[in-house]
């Protein structure tokens, strides 16, 4: 039995997390292994607030140590993580990277940096983005950040197609294979722009933007997810890249028929095996 082992938050109502990324991955026909960093009622954006707390790095390390006393570690051929609820988690996602790749050296790790965004300010708590970058982001095979996220990986600003281009080729000099900005919101008002670049070259992908009275959360947990469970699959990187902004528009386009801003990954299913729509590639 092979599967992908996701480290991210969790939340019970709605879907973010491991509670937007989990079901894609099996959907696509993955067995997913799920270690929860934090336990929420709902995400933090519902105006009602929410309950709940981010679990310790021990928590975290026993789960992961029950695995291994199962022997299954070499049956782990891709890691996803995203928010990671404190400093001592970095340190705990590292052991796990590397004990698992003991096991499996083929094991591809994808890293969703949860940092922050200039419209939701620093999410994270006080250290966690330094450890993403000098300590997690470098080891990962593929790195999946935001425009802001990319900038502070670089330690550069990233304000224009040309400077994104760029950027990502300076983060792949820092350990990363491939890059796959989820969000360059400087590019286009008109487009929800996306980059991949990979040792071959650099890939934009646009899709149109859609109007939500409340913008939707989880979206680069769905982006991450898509992308591994494709590439996972057997296709190309830039097949899965290609497939992720399809697929996730898919979601997007449901849950706004629906008059949502919760992401419809249910009713929207569908989407990940074969999406509705196709919008082309443009070779950078």
């Amino acid at each position: 039995m092979k599967g992908i082992l996701s480290i991210q938050s969790h939340v019970t109502y709605g879907h973010a997390g491991n509670g937007c990324a989990v079901f894609p991955m099996q959907r696509m026909g993955h067995e997913v292994w799920a270690i929860n960093t934090v336990q929420f009622s709902n995400h933090t954006q519902h105006p009602q607030g929410w309950t709940g707390q981010a679990h310790d790095a021990k928590q975290i390390s026993e789960i992961f140590e029950g695995l291994a006393k199962l022997n299954v570690l070499s049956q782990i051929n891709g890691i996803v993580t995203g928010y990671l609820g404190g400093p001592s988690h970095c340190d705990v996602i590292v052991d796990i990277v590397q004990e698992v790749r003991r096991h499996n050296p083929d094991c591809l790790y994808f890293c969703d940096p949860v940092m922050g965004a200039p419209d939701k300010g620093c999410i994270v708590s006080e250290g966690v983005a330094e450890l993403l970058v000098s300590k997690v982001m470098p080891i990962a095979d593929v790195i999946v950040p935001n425009q802001f996220e990319l900038s502070q990986f670089i330690g550069e600003p990233v304000d224009t197609l040309e400077q994104a281009k760029q950027a990502c080729a300076k983060a792949m000099e820092k350990g990363p294979k491939m890059v796959l900005a989820k969000h360059l919101h400087s590019v286009s008002d008109e487009a929800f722009t996306m980059m991949f670049a990979n040792a071959q070259g650099s890939y934009l992908a646009q899709r149109p933007h859609l109007p939500f009275e409340r913008q939707p959360v989880g979206v680069g947990d769905l982006i991450t997810s898509v992308f591994a469970a494709g590439y996972l699959n057997g296709l190309s990187e830039v097949e899965a890249f290609q497939h992720c902004n399809n697929a996730v528009y898919g979601v997007l386009k449901t849950t706004q028929e629906k008059g949502e801003w919760e992401l419809q990954t249910i009713a929207a299913q569908q989407e990940f095996v074969s999406p509705s729509e196709q919008f082309d590639l443009t070779s950078l």
